[in-house]
């Protein structure tokens, strides 16, 4: 999956110049680890409110529906 998205792309650029694995940290308190239904993994979430805001996409569950469909936002 990596060779089909450019060497350019925005999301690439993105995904060198940030560590996301910091938001763990962020949000460490809030999840429960050994209670309740699993969850979705934060840093999913946080790029996926990225996604919705840098491309215009008007809802996340319109989001969720292009990064089905979208070979760089799942890259991402």
């Amino acid at each position: 999956m990596d060779e089909l998205l450019l060497e350019d792309h925005l999301l690439r650029k993105i995904d060198d110049a940030v560590d996301f694995s910091r938001i763990y940290d962020f949000v460490e308190d809030l999840y429960c680890h050994n209670n309740g239904r699993p969850s979705i993994d934060p840093v999913i979430l946080f790029k996926m409110v990225l996604i919705q805001h840098l491309f215009g996409i008007p809802s996340l569950r319109k989001t969720a529906e292009e990064v089905r469909m979208n070979i760089a936002y799942r890259w991402f």
